[in-house]
């Protein structure tokens, strides 16, 4: 096994790896494993490989209860945490980000200044990037290796184990996977991506997301997100 294999499947501490075993030792995981080992061997990628299932650490598979979907991991040094959207608490917000707390004060009038979307993750939501590592500097470059493809699995898994997950799918990339998913049994929450080019076009603000969410939990018995943590 290779030391990014060991080091992926080591950093799942929960029951996540039983849930993924199957995806693990999947031809095109294996292919994927491969191109990891040659791009950290011949370039920078992030995140770090201790950080790569950060998503899957903080929110294991029983308490998952909210799913937000992102693309690809910021390129730049010491931005990717391995959670959707979010970045340290000592960077400035990128622009997506700015654009959800934006509609996360219209919605529920919480503020928010730190980037580091952790404490969210701490309290089910899986915050999954479609793709799960980049090189740096160069958006994309890990791109239809076989992230996509673990994602979509991810996905169905939950929809088909679990009971009354939400969704949350911005902009139409993410917006695909809803066919991964059962709409009778979860949630699903579509609207324009937060980017500024998408949100400022109209789509995203106002959809009131974080609300539709905590209503959806309480309805279902579960424990509502705190946002403003």
């Amino acid at each position: 096994m290779s030391n990014i294999n060991v080091k992926l499947v080591d950093s799942l501490n929960n029951d996540w790896e039983k849930v993924l075993y199957s995806s693990f030792s999947a031809t095109y995981f294996q292919e994927l494993i491969q191109f990891l080992d040659t791009e950290i061997a011949t370039h920078e990628i992030f995140p770090s490989a201790k950080l790569i299932f950060s998503a899957f650490q903080h929110s294991s598979f029983h308490k998952t209860k909210v799913v937000i979907i992102g693309q690809d991991p910021y390129h730049g040094p010491g931005q990717a945490q391995g959670l959707s959207f979010s970045v340290p608490p000592n960077f400035p917000l990128p622009p997506s980000l700015r654009n959800i707390y934006k509609e996360l004060y219209n919605d529920l009038k919480v503020i928010r200044m730190n980037g580091d979307l952790s404490p969210w993750a701490n309290q089910g939501v899986l915050l999954l990037n479609a793709v799960l590592t980049v090189r740096s500097g160069e958006p994309g470059s890990h791109a239809k290796r076989g992230w996509e493809k673990f994602t979509e699995e991810v996905i169905s898994q939950l929809s088909q184990e679990k009971e009354s997950v939400v969704f949350v799918l911005w902009g139409a990339y993410a917006q695909k996977l809803a066919k991964h998913i059962d709409s009778q049994k979860h949630l699903i929450i579509q609207a324009a991506h937060p980017s500024p080019l998408s949100a400022n076009r109209g789509g995203f603000f106002g959809t009131k997301p974080f609300s539709k969410i905590n209503q959806y939990l309480v309805e279902t018995g579960h424990e509502v997100i705190d946002w403003g943590v």
